[in-house]
């Protein structure tokens, strides 16, 4: 209601407020998507570039693990192309330590030539990657694993597996390639649990292809971070190592390490999901069978573009202002000097001829008031020069008519002449004389607001005067809804109707001579009809009076004079739809039918004709 109540205050009168409101609409609606558009694809991209570091990333990372598989990979394949160092390594595997030495031992003496050391070896691979924390040869045969516990200590450390658990696991691990070192193998080698992740090789026979045992590089989790040094200032949430079980083998965040991470064991590579709150994205290594794992928040998304996002809300908040501001502005501008047009068009309502517009500019508003001036000073000379003369005129021809008809005494003379009639004897002629003066009267003296009930009056009292000339002749009805009776209404349209009926078409020889007035409400209009059983009108003239109804040249001097003077004043005054129509058809008692058409009045014509 209130809602409403503001419309009709503010603007439903008011064309420039709600042009004003309605441009606004369409710049502020045109700026919002506008800059939800920018703003989609400005955080589309930011989002694009933000998952586009993250993958490479993981990628690097990826790179980095793989790099050190192969390179344990190399190790053993290096052993393999050496025939001497592969025999060596068999003797050392399969037989205990002290039995290796002899054998390098009698070897060298046989041979008088140095063979390669197994020991020596794996110690240089050692030294020559910084990020190996330690380097285990296991054989399955002796249960003994053979160990470096620093870059300079060459260790044995006895698994059997009734006091230990490693060979079991040894044997359970032996398929994965690259996983989390193994709880039992760090205890039985006195060593502290600490970021680190496992390659394992299996080693065989080169002779038999046996599997004589295992051969594990532990590398440090730390050294990962190297391998990320040119994304670290860009790359954002967590990244994550999973080996085959699923068991972080590094962690960004420094929480997962050794856990299950179980979340993402069904997601494929190169795979982009949302898992609580988080974009998780995966690059699995299917040889070495780890794989890489990146977790962004979506908020952490949404921050890449933040500030491309506030920088977009305020400029369009600033072109919302000036798509406000500027145009109501202008608008504004352009309706006071509207409105000052429309103040001074009401004080010439008002009869103000000497008011002017002052605007000096050459728009079309200044243009308009220009005209206007122009046409006040034309009009000005017009009612100086031709209208006052004109009033005179009038006023002296009224003055005169005055002087010469005095109705008073005419009044007086017809009661005179009715009564002298009356005591004579002519009681018709008494009545006739009666109606031609209360007709006479009802035309002459002025009333403030004629009515149906007064035009039906005069037309009663004037078709009275002929039921009295004719008698037995002639017979009339009047109908009129009772509603209509007292609505405001144009005098002299139906007298002269009935007027042309008595002087052309009644048969005075004839004694069944009628007429009918009926007043009804149609359709939002007021229907009067007068038919009649008169001679009728021949059909060429019928045209020709149709048609000298419709001229637009001025009043008419043909015997039409009556009809064209109702025509033309319903015209005048209520415009083309109002008038007279005609139907008829020639022929004794074919009569003649003429249809008036009146506006039904509204509230300001009720009391105004």
């Amino acid at each position: 209601m209130r809602r409403e109540t503001l419309y009709r205050r503010y603007f439903k009168d008011n064309l420039f407020l709600r042009f004003i409101l309605i441009v606004s609409c369409i710049f502020v609606a045109s700026i919002i998507v506008f800059s939800y558009l920018m703003l989609m694809l400005i955080s589309q991209s930011a989002v694009q570039r933000q998952m586009d570091i993250q993958r490479k990333t993981m990628e690097s990372v990826s790179n980095y693990v793989e790099h050190k598989y192969q390179s344990v990979q190399d190790i053993m394949r290096d052993v393999y192309r050496d025939g001497d160092l592969a025999s060596n390594t068999t003797f050392l595997l399969e037989n205990p330590f002290g039995e290796y030495v002899e054998h390098r031992l009698d070897r060298f003496f046989i041979s008088n030539e140095s063979n390669s050391d197994v020991v020596q070896y794996f110690q240089n691979k050692i030294d020559d990657d910084p990020d190996i924390r330690s380097l285990m040869l296991y054989s399955a045969n002796q249960q003994v694993m053979y160990f470096y516990s620093n870059r300079r200590q060459f260790d044995m450390v006895s698994t059997n597996a009734a006091h230990s658990f490693v060979p079991d696991t040894m044997y359970l691990d032996e398929a994965s390639n690259v996983s989390i070192p193994n709880i039992w193998v760090l205890k039985s080698l006195g060593m502290q649990r600490s970021p680190m992740f496992s390659v394992r090789v299996p080693i065989s026979n080169k002779a038999s292809l046996r599997n004589i045992g295992q051969m594990l590089v532990y590398f440090d989790s730390a050294s990962i971070w190297q391998s990320m040094k040119n994304y670290q200032q860009d790359f954002k949430g967590t990244i994550l190592v999973l080996s085959a079980q699923n068991d972080v083998l590094f962690d960004t965040s420094g929480k997962e390490y050794g856990k299950k991470y179980l979340k993402l064991q069904d997601m494929t590579s190169d795979e982009d999901i949302s898992l609580d709150g988080m974009v998780a994205t995966r690059l699995t290594q299917s040889q070495a069978g780890y794989s890489v794992v990146s977790l962004i928040s979506k908020q952490e998304l949404e921050e890449t573009y933040s500030s491309a996002r506030n920088t977009i809300i305020t400029i369009a908040a600033v072109c919302i202002l000036f798509a406000v501001l500027l145009p109501a502005m202008f608008i504004s501008s352009f309706a006071k000097r509207t409105h000052r047009i429309i103040r001074f068009t009401r004080k010439v309502k008002n009869g103000d001829l000497n008011a002017r517009i002052s605007d000096s500019r050459e728009d079309e508003l200044g243009q308009i008031a220009k005209s206007f001036n122009d046409m006040l000073d034309e009009l000005n000379q017009y009612i100086d020069k031709v209208f006052k003369a004109e009033i005179k005129q009038k006023r002296t021809e009224i003055a005169t008519l005055e002087a010469r008809v005095n109705p008073h005494f005419l009044y007086n003379t017809l009661e005179v002449i009715r009564m002298r009639a009356v005591s004579s004897g002519a009681k018709d002629v008494g009545d006739m004389i009666y109606s031609l003066s209360v007709l006479f009267k009802s035309y002459v003296r002025p009333k403030a607001r004629y009515t149906f009930k007064d035009e039906l009056e005069a037309c009663k009292m004037y078709l009275e005067l002929f039921r009295i000339r004719y008698t037995d002749r002639f017979a009339y009805t009047i109908e009129c809804e009772k509603e209509l009776e007292n609505l405001p209404v144009l005098k002299m349209t139906l007298q002269p109707v009935i007027e042309n009926y008595i002087l052309h078409g009644m048969r005075t020889g004839q004694k069944d001579n009628w007429i009918n007035i009926s007043v009804y409400p149609q359709e939002g209009v007021i229907r009067a009809v007068v038919s009649d059983n008169g001679r009728g009108i021949a059909e060429e003239k019928l045209s020709r009076l149709r048609q000298d109804l419709e001229q637009d040249d001025g009043v008419s001097e043909s015997e039409s004079f009556g009809l064209r003077s109702i025509h033309d004043r319903l015209k005048l005054m209520y415009g083309k739809p109002y008038g007279i129509e005609l139907i008829s058809e020639e022929g004794a008692g074919a009569g003649t039918t003429v249809i008036i058409t009146y506006p039904y009045p509204g509230e300001e014509e009720m009391n105004h004709v």
